[in-house]
This record gives C-alpha cells, structure tokens and sequence, in this order.
C-alpha cells in the first residue's frame, strides 16, 4: 500500500505522520494520534458524528482523505478547551443538549464552526448550520437552544 508523508496542525501542534494513502482523516486521529473524541458513526457522511473543523470549515472527516491534510489546520472536540470548557461546551450541558453523548462532540464541532463564522445566529441559521448532524436522543430544540445560548456566552 502507498504510503504518504503529512505535515499538517491538529489541535494547534504541529503533526508529521507517514499514513497510507487511502486513510481517512478519521482514521488518522482516531487509530494514529488517539484523538478519540471524534466518533465513527455512519462512514458515509451522513450523521455528522465524526464533524471536525478543517480551515475554518465544518467537514465529515469519515469523508476527507488524510492525505489532502498537507499544510492544513485541524480542529478536534479535544482542542476546544486546555483544561476549561469552551462556552460552547458550557451551553450544552447547561440547556441539557447531551443525551447519550454520540452525536455531541459533531454537534459540537459544527455549531463552532457556525459560531466562528457568525456570532448571533438566528434560529433558523442554527438549524442550517448543524443540518448535517443527526441526533437521535435529544430532539433538537435543546441543541438550538445550546447554540443560541452559546452565542450569548461568547
């Protein structure tokens, strides 16, 4: 299998890593860097669990492959906080937008991306903003509701 030479950041540090060519990027954070908050649910794309942030963009990185990362900047769930959590995080469990916790760090990982885009969302551009995320504990009423809130903590 071809293999292929990175040099990308994740989580603000800087990453060089030798990885087969058809690796994903979740694969790469999961199995190579042990960035285990980012979850595998569907590998098609289409739950959003496995949300990150690539260059300021909300992705599916069941969808991205490791080797277009060269000289990229990832976000991970596990590079929000250094020890503290981030409002966003603060938002979820304050309007109980956690259930069994699956889908929250790609919920997460989308409604910052929102945030860092526009600060004061609408509800409606909530909703457009996580559409790529499923939920299936919580409703979503509780997450739009963390979002909004989150934007108010900001």
């Amino acid at each position: 299998m071809e293999e292929m030479e990175l040099d990308f950041t994740v989580n603000g540090k800087r990453v060089q890593i030798t990885v087969p060519a058809r690796m994903t990027l979740l694969e790469l954070l999961r199995e190579k860097l042990s960035l285990t908050g980012t979850k595998e649910g569907c590998g098609r794309g289409d739950c959003g669990a496995c949300t990150v942030i690539l260059d300021g963009d909300a992705v599916n990185s069941c969808l991205v492959l490791a080797g277009s990362l060269q000289g990229k900047k990832v976000l991970t769930i596990e590079g929000l906080s250094d020890g503290e959590l981030a409002p966003i995080q603060k938002a979820f469990l304050e309007e109980g937008a956690v259930q069994c916790g699956f889908c929250t760090p790609g919920m997460i990982m989308s409604a910052k991306a929102l945030l860092d885009k526009n600060s004061t969302p609408s509800r409606e551009e909530i909703k457009r903003g996580i559409a790529g995320n499923l939920c299936r504990c919580t409703g979503y009423q509780k997450i739009i509701n963390a979002v909004a809130r989150a934007a108010e903590l900001k």
